[in-house]
């Protein structure tokens, strides 16, 4: 599983940075849009921390942030992501937390790190779409693009 998890994770850092970059090239500095990504990047935060058993992070699950704050954290994120998963052998074990308004529920760390990278997908699949609602081009984060990218099989 770790290789498995070592390649999601990748690939996830990969397209946060891919749809920050977009929104950084073409100035977008729409509100929803950057809740989203925001929303993202704090997700994957309050989970690592939970995983981790480290005290809640100091982000807002549906907070106001700028494009420059998106840039830093996502990259934090993604980097603490990866330092997690390789300093890591084993995943499949019971997590017990509360969620971000109290309730308990006990989850697989196996479960929790698949639907964090579908969760981000789900995600920038909406930024995506309001980006072509708005007149804006959105950019191709698909999971096989960035295996295409990886093996060299396909410029960025």
């Amino acid at each position: 599983m770790k290789k498995y998890f070592l390649k999601l994770y990748q690939y996830n850092a990969w397209s946060n940075k891919r749809v920050l970059g977009t929104l950084q090239r073409q100035n977008v500095n729409d509100p929803k849009i950057l809740s989203l990504m925001g929303h993202v990047v704090a997700a994957q935060f309050l989970w690592l921390h939970r995983i981790k058993g480290l005290p809640p992070p100091d982000v807002k699950l549906w907070g106001e942030y700028s494009l420059d704050q998106l840039l830093k954290l996502s990259e934090k994120a993604g980097k603490e992501w990866l330092e997690f998963v390789e300093s890591n052998d084993n995943f499949d074990r019971q997590l017990t937390y509360t969620n971000y308004v109290g309730e308990p529920y006990t989850n697989n760390v196996e479960m929790i790190m698949v639907h964090l990278v579908n969760h981000s997908s789900y995600h920038r699949a909406q930024v995506a779409m309001l980006l072509r609602q708005k007149g804006f081009e959105p950019i191709n984060t698909d999971f096989i693009t960035y295996d295409r990218v990886i093996t060299g099989q396909l410029k960025e």
